[in-house]
């Protein structure tokens, strides 16, 4: 009689295909230039150098991220809608100077000897950019200052940006600016998603001349549009998707408030680079700097940074334990 064979063991899964990161130059569909990072295990991520804008946040599977208007990418000048504009030195409209400040609305330069950063030997993929002052500028906003963006992605998919900017006035002067990286999430249903870590915090509302509230709320939920500051906002904020089962972890440093913003339909239909039915998948969380003004005398520097990581976050009993998300 014939010996039993033996069961085959079960097949080993496969690791994914690791690739050499990179860092590309090259051009969009409307010929502006962007870099294109790539990691390792296939996250990515493309920055313009119109705008040093970050249109495009992919993880290993390819989904995108961050939403971008189908408008916006059809223009080949002016602000691009979606994705992280860097709104500097102003947020909002005041003065003569263009809405949100004109960093979005120049053309960066490759950053070819920028000054250390602090070691990370995790992070490999990052492109440095620096804004240049131009005498147009200086016309409307009369202070020298350099100001450098790094854009990083982590072995994990991480998207990281620091920003630094430095009074190089020469008279003495200091200047004062407010900020934020106006980040735009992809989202399934805006009416699907919650925001935590705000809670209980005191805001300005924009849809009420901003005045001050405090926000009431267990989590911010959304059912009409949106317009809001929250101030002191914690280091960690999460965004959670319920109908993609993800959740958005956002972390900053140096930038003590939070923008939530969502136009929703009527505005949507008003605005010439979105799409009637954009609002339903966007949503517009951004560390910022805008109650108190940044401060900068001749020879200091200031330091913005934000991290940005999307998690499977489960979601089929109603409740999310937010304390596993904002304290990981």
């Amino acid at each position: 009689m014939a010996a039993a064979s033996a069961s085959s063991p079960p097949p080993t899964p496969k690791s994914p295909k690791l690739q050499p990161p990179s860092v590309e130059r090259t051009r969009g569909p409307s010929g502006l230039e962007k870099i294109v990072l790539r990691e390792a295990r296939g996250f990515s991520a493309e920055v313009y150098l119109y705008g040093g804008q970050v249109t495009s946040w992919k993880n290993d599977h390819g989904d995108e991220l961050l939403f971008v208007s189908s408008k916006a990418i059809s223009k080949s000048i002016g602000a691009i809608s979606g994705g992280i504009p860097i709104c500097f030195p102003q947020f909002g409209t005041h003065g003569n100077l263009e809405k949100h400040g004109f960093a979005r609305n120049r053309l960066w330069l490759i950053d070819d000897n920028p000054p250390p950063l602090p070691v990370n030997t995790s992070i490999k993929t990052f492109a440095d950019l620096i804004l240049k002052l131009s005498e147009e500028d200086l016309k409307i906003w009369p202070h020298r200052f350099e100001f450098r963006l790094r854009v990083a992605l982590g072995p994990k998919g991480d998207l990281i940006l620091t920003s630094r900017i430095r009074n190089t006035n020469t008279d003495g002067r200091p200047f004062s600016f407010t900020f934020a990286y106006h980040t735009y999430f992809s989202v399934s249903d805006i009416s699907e998603v919650r925001i935590e870590g705000l809670e209980t915090l005191d805001y300005f509302d924009n849809l009420k001349g901003k005045e001050r509230f405090t926000e009431q709320g267990d989590a911010i939920v959304f059912e009409s549009e949106v317009d809001k500051i929250y101030l002191d906002a914690p280091p960690k904020i999460a965004i959670i998707d319920h109908e993609k089962k993800r959740t958005f972890v956002l972390r900053k440093d140096g930038l003590p408030d939070a923008v939530v913003w969502n136009p929703w339909d009527k505005k949507s239909k008003t605005m010439q680079d979105l799409c009637d039915e954009d609002y339903k998948h966007m949503l517009c969380v951004e560390p910022a700097a805008i109650e108190k003004p940044i401060t900068l005398k001749p020879g200091e520097e200031w330091k913005g940074r934000m991290e940005l990581s999307a998690v499977p976050s489960s979601y089929y009993s109603g409740q999310l334990d937010p304390d596993k998300v904002l304290q990981g």
